[in-house]
């Protein structure tokens, strides 16, 4: 069988079911059987059970029925990975006889249903982060979301730490996109979902994505966000002047409010650049952010075709870095029909004086060079698209999508 990552749920007779991550490798009947017994700890487990298709109980008691077992639930993977919709867990049902262990394999106990911890209460979970465990459980408690409220729609993407889903908020029928990431990865992956909640759970902009709650269960960390209908602007090429000056404002807009509290993005990308058709912009993806103690860092993360200069040369870095990533997105942004100069610039007899300027001052090899947060409100290019029009964004986006939809090349937006 092939090696990869599956959860196991052993259901008990009082109701605490316990869920165990595994590789499918390293499996054999005997070890899911002494597992099974630390967890029982009372009794001696001499087999176990799984439901089939039909819903009838199958009785495991060698490997080789081990091994149909675990064949019929790969086969149920791809099944709901065809029709996009999540997979239940594997359960087991052990058939025991007298006996006694102890637990030595840390299992969690899941004693709670599914849905948001209670407020004030231990969701059981740990990061291994100290003090942040408990600021977890606070973001975790802090959202009214279950998850027996969510329909999962289909998945948007994936990502190395887990899968985004279109979802539906049954009960108020709103519509939101859900992270789903297990608790079975890497410690930097770990790293970064805590680093995401913190900053989501903490920013309060018309110019972030906003956050309607987190809630852990099963194993997994569930992150709930607005949707934004209209995707990331890796979607679209060629914007317009006047559309991309106005989309301008609102990044400049979320980038300051991030500064302002001291968080730096660090992968400011068009991927990380959302969209509705209600013309709004807003920043997301937090995971690889830091929450600054001092205006420098010298930590080597995000995405290389975005780093200033000084970050690829692993040289301290500030809030400039990030003006940087933002004008070579203008570059690649703006429509051309040559390829660009070296060092890039954009045509002046193409884009205005002012926008020129702006990405030639954003692109500035020193950072000392590049404007100053406070400053990019205050340049020309930006002064003259601050007007709040989001019509106009919301009428090219919905143009772009209906073409996009009619050569295939959008979906679940």
């Amino acid at each position: 069988m092939a090696a990869q990552p599956l959860v196991i749920r052993i259901k008990t007779q009082h109701g605490e079911d316990v869920d165990w991550t595994v590789q499918l490798g390293q499996l054999s009947f005997h070890e899911v059987l002494e597992v099974i017994a630390q967890v029982l700890q009372d009794n001696t487990p001499a087999a176990f059970e799984y439901e089939d298709e039909d819903g009838d109980r199958i009785t495991v008691r060698s490997d080789d029925e081990m091994e149909a077992m675990i064949n019929y639930y790969l086969s149920l993977l791809a099944e709901c990975e065809a029709r996009r919709v999540m997979a239940p867990p594997l359960n087991i049902y052990p058939q025991v006889k007298p006996g006694g262990r102890k637990n030595i394999h840390n299992l969690t106990v899941n004693t709670r249903p599914a849905g948001a911890v209670p407020k004030g209460a231990d969701s059981g979970i740990s990061l291994g982060y100290g003090r942040h465990d408990a600021e977890l459980r606070e973001i975790l408690a802090s959202g009214r979301i279950v998850e027996t409220d969510i329909l999962h729609l289909e998945v948007l993407g994936r990502g190395h730490s887990g899968q985004v889903y279109k979802a539906k908020h049954v009960p108020t029928n709103n519509v939101m996109a859900v992270k789903v990431i297990p608790l079975d990865i890497t410690p930097e992956a770990q790293k970064e979902i805590l680093s995401e909640l913190q900053i989501l759970y903490k920013c309060d902009s018309p110019f972030i994505i906003g956050f309607y709650g987190a809630f852990f269960t099963e194993n997994r960390i569930s992150i709930c966000t607005e949707f934004m209908d209209g995707g990331s602007l890796e979607m679209y090429r060629c914007i317009p002047e006047s559309i991309l000056g106005r989309m301008t404002v609102s990044i400049v807009k979320g980038l300051n409010y991030l500064w302002n509290l001291k968080i730096m993005h660090r992968d400011v990308k068009p991927s990380n650049i959302l969209v509705n058709t209600q013309g709004e912009i807003k920043l997301c993806d937090f995971g690889v952010s830091a929450q600054l103690v001092s205006s420098i860092t010298r930590t080597y993360i995000g995405t290389n075709a975005y780093m200033a200069p000084e970050r690829v040369l692993g040289d301290e870095y500030g809030v400039h870095s990030e003006v940087w990533s933002l004008g070579v997105f203008l570059l690649e942004a703006t429509p051309r029909d040559q390829e660009l100069s070296h060092p890039p610039r954009l045509p002046s007899d193409k884009f205005s004086a002012p926008f020129v300027d702006f990405v030639n001052r954003c692109l500035q090899k020193r950072p000392g060079d590049r404007p100053k947060p406070q400053d990019l409100m205050q340049h020309p290019f930006i002064r003259i698209f601050a007007d709040g029009n989001k019509q106009i964004i919301s009428e090219w986006v919905c143009q772009e999508l209906q073409e996009l939809r009619l050569r295939g090349t959008v979906k679940g937006l």
